[in-house]
């Protein structure tokens, strides 16, 4: 994955997650596993805002239900850090490809 397409992803989740800025060591997965520490924290103490957010970034109903109910409780993070990477890394790829 190009260099820009991480930052421009990466950069989509960091307002709302308040990730830090970009590390020069970073790539995607070490980007997904520090997302999922986030939401994970979150999992436990601002549900409500987690589940606002993934609405927010239109993760869809069923696969933000599939994750929650389906995934191994202690995959759930993960899980869900990889699917909100992919969404939004489509968005950039769809923008980039119309602009």
């Amino acid at each position: 994955m190009g260099n820009s397409l991480f930052q421009e992803t990466f950069q989509l989740l960091e307002k709302d997650f308040l990730l830090p800025e970009v590390k020069a060591e970073f790539d995607e997965e070490k980007a997904i596993e520090f997302l999922a520490k986030v939401i994970s924290q979150m999992l436990d103490r601002d549900f409500e805002r987690l589940l606002q957010i993934c609405y927010r970034i239109d993760l869809g109903e069923e696969k933000l239900k599939r994750i929650l109910h389906e995934s191994e409780p202690d995959q759930v993070a993960s899980d869900l850090a990889r699917a909100l990477w992919e969404r939004q890394k489509m968005k950039v790829e769809i923008r980039r490809r119309y602009s």
